[in-house]
């Protein structure tokens, strides 16, 4: 911290206390009444710093008040300013929470949704699948019955034919 000594040689000085600082040194003669006017002038030198002292911490707490008035004022506009935005918000929409749970509502069905269709797509697809095998082998079921009645039917006729056969030699034999 600077001592008051180098304070003083940064601060420009009045001529009154270069007076008082030159006033200060030894008079070799010593005199009476020398000293009494250095004593004076070191008392007004007080003074005058006492003064100074007192103005330097009137002005400080003149500058404090200011800015403390000034920081309560802005404080206020910065609560007016809130309270006008909530109106404004409110008035921008009333049903704004209403609306807001409705929408989370509908996202949230809307991630509920997404996996239900992928497993009806899927289901749907192996159903597709299945029916396709199914009607694969209803026609191949269906080629077979029909071979087979064509085979049952040439084996019946052949049969019958065979049936004739024997029938007309046992009928020839008979006779």
């Amino acid at each position: 911290m600077a001592t008051t000594r180098q304070i003083s040689e940064l601060q420009p000085q009045s001529p009154f206390i270069q007076r008082i600082k030159s006033s200060g040194t030894i008079n070799t003669n010593g005199s009476p009444m020398n000293d009494d006017k250095e004593e004076e002038f070191s008392r007004s030198a007080l003074a005058l710093f006492k003064a100074k002292e007192d103005e330097i911490e009137r002005r400080k707490l003149e500058v404090r008040d200011r800015v403390q008035t000034k920081l309560g004022l802005a404080e206020e506009a910065t609560r007016r300013l809130a309270e006008i935005r909530e109106e404004l918000e409110a008035l921008t929409d009333p049903m704004r929470k209403e609306i807001s749970a409705i929408r989370k509502r509908v996202d949230a069905i809307n991630r509920e949704l997404k996996p239900l269709g992928q497993s009806c797509q899927r289901k749907e697809k192996e159903f597709k699948e299945a029916l396709e095998a199914y009607n694969e082998k209803n026609k191949e079921k269906a080629m077979f019955i029909n071979k087979l009645v064509e085979l049952v039917t040439e084996s019946e006729k052949l049969r019958m034919t065979k049936l004739e056969e024997l029938s007309k030699s046992i009928d020839i034999s008979l006779r």
